[in-house]
């Protein structure tokens, strides 16, 4: 066992792990944060990304010691003080899921997308999300959602 020491959601966290465990069985099985999910088991879906230092990453491909020091984000850690996040509102307010599934995973990665480009076109939405796979939805909705969610946070920077 290895003890390793991150922050998750601005909350420190310690504990012992073994070398071979992921950052996805870590989050769910150990601090019981059951949002970040675990889909597919090889990489493909997305279903499990989270925000590694402010960047987004598949926790199926992280080992839990590779983010000792580091600082996690999960679907979680994005509202604010009970208030949702402008995506996790719009893929309500636009039907951005239905068996919600892979919904954790599609929102980290638009939110990576739009802290690095607040105003994405369609095609780069798209793009943005080539790594979450959704089996319900047909994406239409998806980007919407996340077009909706750059409308109210540059409304929100403008105010």
């Amino acid at each position: 066992m290895t003890r390793i020491s991150l922050t998750v959601n601005g909350r420190l966290y310690q504990g012992e792990v073994e070398p071979r465990t992921l950052l996805v069985t870590f989050l769910r099985d150990h601090l019981h944060l059951t949002g970040t999910h675990i889909g597919c088991d090889t990489s493909q879906c997305g279903a499990c990304v989270v925000h590694l230092d402010g960047i987004s990453v598949k926790a199926c491909t992280v080992l839990a010691l590779q983010a000792d020091g580091a600082t996690v984000t999960t679907i979680e850690g994005l509202a604010q003080d009970a208030t949702l996040h402008p995506l996790q509102e719009g893929f309500w307010a636009e039907h951005g899921l239905q068996c919600g599934f892979c919904t954790p995973g599609m929102i980290m990665s638009a939110a990576d997308l739009l802290q690095q480009n607040p105003d994405p076109s369609d095609e780069e939405i798209r793009h943005a999300l080539e790594g979450n796979l959704c089996r319900c939805t047909g994406y239409e909705n998806i980007v919407r959602a996340v077009r909706y969610a750059a409308q109210q946070m540059q409304s929100n920077q403008n105010a």
